[in-house]
């Protein structure tokens, strides 16, 4: 069997993903945050009192890893957790001033990359990328599980002009 003509989509989708990857740690990092921070200030924010158990599966992060992410987060003054009075097994979690200064900070990095991610394409470029990114997931999804798609957690909130962004 002959090689391919081009290099597999497979491969050019990870290096890519890898670079992105790269330069989306570092905007965060620069910023003063991180993807774990960044997924869980963003999904507090979408709803503000959630358990731990609900913000796991909101950012798609194990209950342990969570822990240890928020225990982090909690010693830097970013979120709040209290037992549920009802069931002291529960815990809710809830952003703090300083954890609504943070997720501004990062949103305005967010937006930034995501500009920067942008440039050169049109909108329709950027249809054309979702679609097909959409497609590629759908051809390696397990049969009969549900194509992955954007959680509301992981999503890019709409550009805002940095000055709006307070």
């Amino acid at each position: 069997m002959a090689p391919p003509p081009t290099e597999p989509i497979g491969l050019q989708v990870t290096r890519t993903a890898r670079v992105v990857n790269r330069a989306f740690d570092q905007a965060l990092a620069e910023a003063g945050g991180s993807l774990p921070v960044w997924l869980v200030l963003m999904s507090l924010k979408a709803q503000s009192h959630r358990t731990q158990r609900d913000l796991a599966g909101a950012v798609g992060i194990e209950g342990p890893t969570l822990t240890h992410h928020l225990h982090r987060m909690e010693a830097a003054g970013l979120v709040s957790r209290t037992r549920d009075p009802g069931n002291r097994r529960v815990q809710q979690v809830a952003l703090t001033d300083e954890g609504e200064q943070a997720f501004h900070r990062l949103r305005t990095a967010v937006v930034a990359f995501d500009r920067r991610l942008r440039t050169g394409l049109s909108d329709t470029d950027a249809a054309a990328l979702e679609a097909v990114l959409t497609q590629l997931r759908t051809n390696v999804a397990p049969a009969g599980e549900p194509t992955p798609t954007s959680t509301p957690s992981a999503s890019i909130p709409t550009p805002t002009p940095p000055e709006a962004v307070s």
